[in-house]
């Protein structure tokens, strides 16, 4: 066990040999896992770049990410979790979040050349907070840990390590193909002072017969000197919330569907969405949802949605420019539109100080009769309200204000207002997490297609809770828990 503080709880890294080999997973499971068995385990990834992000109950905005990881640490959330958080809005920016705050919108070499010492003593110092809260902290690495053109610039991975003294686990995905490669050669990259950090080995998302990898894993412990932690098959059983993408295996573009006994609902992959982790619900109540890239016909689909994005005047471009304006016009089955995608729906978006982007206006897709102004503060804030008479709550995460002229979606309780629009099958509202709460899609979808019985499913938040526990039983099967325990002073 590496030697801390005393004040402060020891920390353990998962880092990753490249992007998406379920570090993010691993780490929600690991916190479950350690709080489980009694430990006070609480996560952290000192810079996330997502557009799939959340808000505290202090109207803070964090990575979703780490809002789950705390979840399985059954934490309430903190920035303290996920202090830097940049959200692509173009090819070569982000806006960037610290501590829950809009400081900017910034180019990736603007943001890169200057700045990275206050940046650093921002994220050790939130860590360190973390550190004399908790007994365990579990620290989720970015990309690969061993980018050598990045290393000076590097705040998530091993600068993290080295300030607090930890034992790094470093994962690989099997799944994708050469493991071996990515282990031996990300060990190879890295300076001797970070190899010395990395205490065990992790091959992730494995399926077939396990025996059939003994003596891959002989292999890669003679050749590596380290031991190899677990060999964690692929999970199904379990649905837990992935933290900047969509599922590995989403398909993107499938055939139409064919069959009526089921609700269908196709989601437009923008360049820049938001928040799809919206639509897990819909999944978990029978609902088949597409994502879909391409124009095409939408006569197939029950309901087209239209999601939230980081840049909505620019996936509006988008959206035009290859070819779903007129694809949207002659469908006339119902649309949602979600934060950005609710203002997409309406007649126009003025952007005048430039908050996405180039100062501006663009026409909107005029199904719904509202107007949005972009403004330079971002409205972060949890909510409860009603749709109909059903209790509702989400949260709110977006630029700009919007002025609506029909009647409103839901009713908020803090304010006493008015949200979101409805007129016949055209539906937006800026509600986040809307479907989590019980009866929703039902009271939403159902009118739609009242042919269909709906399941009658309790608590998201309960479900979400179960699938941890799925979760941490998995790992506690397939990792090398003896060891665990030991680099981390917590038994297990």
């Amino acid at each position: 066990m590496p030697e801390v503080a005393p004040s402060l709880a020891p920390v353990l890294c998962i880092f990753g040999t490249g992007s998406d080999v379920g570090k993010s997973w691993l780490t929600a499971g690991l916190c479950r896992l350690f709080a489980n068995a009694g430990v006070r385990v609480a996560p952290y990834k000192a810079q996330n770049m997502s557009n799939n992000a959340g808000v505290t109950p202090l109207g803070l905005e964090m990575g979703r990410a780490q809002i789950v990881q705390a979840q399985a640490c059954r934490l309430v959330p903190h920035v303290d979790m996920n202090p830097l958080l940049l959200k692509p809005n173009t090819d070569t920016g982000a806006q960037v979040v610290a501590l829950g705050k809009v400081i900017g919108t910034m180019e990736a070499r603007e943001y890169f050349s200057g700045g990275m010492d206050s940046r650093r003593g921002l994220v050790n110092d939130a860590l360190d907070r973390l550190r004399a809260q908790a007994e365990l902290v579990i620290a989720e690495g970015a990309g690969s840990c061993a980018e050598v053109n990045l290393r000076d610039r590097d705040l998530v991975n091993f600068p993290i390590a080295h300030h607090a003294n930890a034992a790094v686990l470093l994962v690989a995905d099997i799944h994708k193909g050469g493991v071996f490669g990515q282990l031996v050669g990300t060990l190879e990259v890295m300076p001797a002072e970070d190899r010395a950090r990395v205490k065990g080995l992790i091959v992730n998302r494995f399926r077939g017969d396990q025996s059939l990898f003994d003596d891959g894993v002989r292999w890669l412990e003679e050749r590596t000197g380290l031991p190899v932690l677990g060999v964690i098959p692929w999970l199904r059983e379990a649905t837990i919330e992935s933290e900047d993408g969509l599922a590995p295996d989403t398909v993107i573009d499938p055939p139409a569907p064919q069959n009526r006994d089921r609700f269908h609902a196709a989601v437009l992959r923008l360049p820049h969405i938001a928040n799809f982790t919206d639509f897990d619900a819909l999944e978990r109540h029978g609902v088949q949802v597409h994502y879909l890239a391409e124009p095409r016909d939408l006569s197939a689909y029950d309901l087209v949605i239209l999601p939230g994005t980081k840049n909505t005047r620019g996936d509006l471009d988008w959206l035009r420019r290859i070819g779903w304006e007129p694809r949207l016009a002659n469908y006339d089955g119902a649309i949602l539109g979600i934060c950005g995608g609710f203002q997409m729906l309406g007649e126009r978006i003025l952007d005048p100080r430039g908050a996405e982007g180039e100062p501006g206006e663009s026409a909107g897709l005029g199904r719904l009769p509202v107007r949005t102004t972009l403004a330079a503060t971002k409205t972060t804030r949890q909510v409860t309200g009603t749709l109909g008479d059903l209790p509702i709550g989400g949260y709110e995460i977006h630029l700009g204000e919007t002025t609506v002229d029909c009647p409103p979606l839901l009713h908020l309780d803090d304010d006493a207002r008015d949200e979101g629009a409805r007129l016949g099958n055209i539906l937006g509202t800026y509600l986040h997490g809307l479907f989590d709460h019980p009866g929703a899609v039902k009271a939403l979808l159902g009118p739609i297609r009242p042919d269909l019985a709906w399941p009658e499913l309790g608590s998201h938040e309960d479900w979400r809770q179960e699938q941890f526990d799925i979760l941490a039983e998995h790992l506690r099967a397939h990792l090398d828990t003896e060891r665990l325990g030991a680099l981390t002073g917590h038994a297990l």
